[in-house]
């Protein structure tokens, strides 16, 4: 029987109790809500902290609303409340295609987008939607706040530039008029962790690309983007042929390990083939196709 190592818990009533409690026990202290990827690794004893802190009151942090041009996300905005929300559906039908393949019902309705995030896996779904779509990333401290780009936000695997005696708050995505977004997945099984996934959103300005973003997770990615991909596409007609080209551009520019879910090379196949046709379908959409 696995058991994780001794701990202590305080549940926090605010964001403010939150981070009193933060600075007082230090860097060994862990936030916790859903808890179903942290808690695993407790048990295996690869995460050892000394004090977890409940987060799970903290009610004002859950939500999914419009803000200024930006969909403003909580970060204890439930996976299963991404799924259902009628407003991502409307602007982004990437959110609802990747929390469709994320784990189970039973994760979904606990596990949440800022836990997502922050546990950093580089396998994680949700970072290569944040990184498609440019999001921010707000984060919170005794002192205030501050912006992170999605694309910085991940200081390596299982990494965040969150701060020992910080909070991430709230996720926000601008919202871009005449763009599709998509995202593709290919898994062991229903709910795994992905062999590989692409997700993209394209913007549209007659014929050509005006904007794009390209997001990739499991295979090594930069950032859980493919910059230069996007670089070339933008300017260019929407063509099947051209993102057949970015989507090469991508497959050479990722860096996957072989591990028991595949070797590279058919983890650089997937990563190509998987981006042409998140691309195509984002298009598709963005043209105002039922896709």
């Amino acid at each position: 029987m696995q058991v994780p190592a001794p701990f202590e818990y305080e549940r926090a009533t605010s964001v403010d109790h939150a981070l009193a409690l933060l600075e007082r026990h230090g860097p060994e202290a862990r936030l916790i809500a859903g808890g179903h990827s942290l808690l695993p690794m407790m048990k295996l004893r690869l995460a050892r902290p000394e004090m977890l802190i409940d987060i799970n009151d903290l009610s004002d942090l859950d939500y999914i609303k419009l803000d200024r041009g930006e969909i403003a996300i909580g970060a204890m905005a439930r996976h299963a409340a991404i799924l259902d929300s009628p407003l991502l559906a409307e602007h982004y039908r990437i959110f609802r295609e990747a929390e469709k393949v994320i784990a189970d019902p039973i994760v979904r309705n606990r596990g949440t987008i800022g836990g997502s995030f922050c546990q950093a896996d580089p396998s994680e779904d949700l970072s290569a939607v944040g990184s498609a779509l440019r999001a921010k990333m707000v984060i919170r401290s005794s002192s205030g706040t501050r912006t992170v780009a999605a694309r910085e936000f991940h200081d390596g695997p299982y990494q965040t530039m969150v701060g020992p005696s910080e909070i991430l708050v709230e996720i926000r995505v601008p919202i871009r008029p005449g763009s599709g977004s998509a995202y593709e997945k290919v898994e062991r099984r229903a709910g795994d962790w992905a062999i590989a996934a692409a997700g993209t959103f394209v913007q549209l300005s007659g014929d050509n690309v005006a904007d794009c973003g390209i997001g990739i997770t499991a295979v090594g990615a930069d950032h859980f983007a493919c910059a230069a991909a996007e670089d070339f596409l933008i300017g260019k007609p929407a063509t099947v042929e051209n993102f057949a080209a970015a989507a090469q551009i991508c497959h050479d520019a990722v860096a996957p390990q072989s591990d028991q879910r595949g070797p590279a090379d058919y983890k650089r196949h997937l990563a190509r083939e998987l981006t042409s046709r998140a691309l195509n379908r984002s298009a598709a959409r963005a043209r105002g196709e039922d896709v």
